[in-house]
């Protein structure tokens, strides 16, 4: 039986317990949440490995790293079942520090209700229920299929040029619960696609929407969004960071590139706001 051998962190403050939003890259599965988890290096003790990780990919440095248990768990993988040993450490950092996730992570939450509806990765639930002595949600591959979904779409003519946005809103029936578009001005194709998904993820924070999965056309957009891409353009990178911290509102994620003729009614939306403004 294969064993998988990984330390990880509690950090606890009077906000709760501290966990990440793990990036899922070309993944359609929706992200999860798990406690700061990282592998041991080659040559690396079980405590150094787990100062690394902590800076490597939540950019906090710990100024006390206490072991706190060690447990064993079987959890399937494929047909078969993985032995996981994990090394628990009770981590402590300056009340001043706040998280910068990178890599591995995409955001941040402090986590204090097991009703909240969070779903946590196999190891940091069961590390959880070890600790806190309650019963922890795992996160399931289906959650964003059993979701609500948003197709958003931005266009531009002449890029730059005028530009508008568009979305539409689909209930977990498959119909159609809202749909809009906004003019935004002279802008690119490709700020233009960002304002899209920005208006769609606003709008199910606004319509309370926890478990979403966005569509788009633009392969660019999708592959940042899932941590597959960096960002190179500056003129991106603010409403890029924005994203990820309206993220944290949501308890399932995902995003899903298709073809624009899969795209049809945001894309009609958009081009319509755009219609509409040179009208005048």
């Amino acid at each position: 039986m294969k064993q998988r051998i990984r330390v990880v962190g509690i950090i606890k403050t009077e906000e709760g317990v501290l966990i990440f939003k793990r990036n899922r890259g070309r993944s359609e599965a929706p992200a999860f949440w798990e406690l700061p988890t990282g592998k041991i290096k080659f040559g690396e003790q079980p405590e150094e490995a787990m100062a690394r990780s902590l800076t490597e990919y939540t950019g906090l440095s710990a100024t006390s790293i206490k072991l706190k248990d060690v447990i064993t768990f079987l959890a399937p993988e494929g047909a078969s079942q993985l032995s996981n040993l994990y090394i628990v450490y009770e981590l402590i950092v300056r009340p001043t520090q706040k998280p910068t996730p990178r890599d591995r992570y995409t955001a941040y939450k402090f986590f204090k209700d097991v009703n909240a509806g969070i779903r946590f990765d196999e190891a940091s639930a069961s590390v959880l229920e070890i600790e806190e002595g309650k019963t922890i949600a795992r996160t399931s591959p289906r959650d964003t299929l059993n979701g609500v979904t948003i197709n958003v779409d931005g266009a531009s003519r002449g890029n730059p040029g005028p530009s508008g946005i568009g979305y539409c809103i689909y209930g977990t029936d498959g119909k159609i619960i809202e749909r809009g578009g906004e003019f935004i001005g002279f802008a690119t194709s490709r700020t233009a696609e960002y304002y899209a998904l920005k208006k769609g993820i606003e709008r199910a924070i606004e319509l309370n929407l926890k478990t979403v999965r966005f569509i788009s056309d633009s392969l660019m957009v999708v592959n940042q969004m899932n941590g597959v891409f960096s960002i190179k353009n500056q003129d991106i990178l603010p409403i890029y960071r924005e994203l990820q911290s309206k993220l944290q509102n949501f308890d399932a994620v995902s995003f899903t590139h298709v073809p624009r003729s899969n795209n049809v009614a945001a894309d009609h939306e958009a081009n319509l706001a755009i219609d509409n403004m040179l009208r005048r």
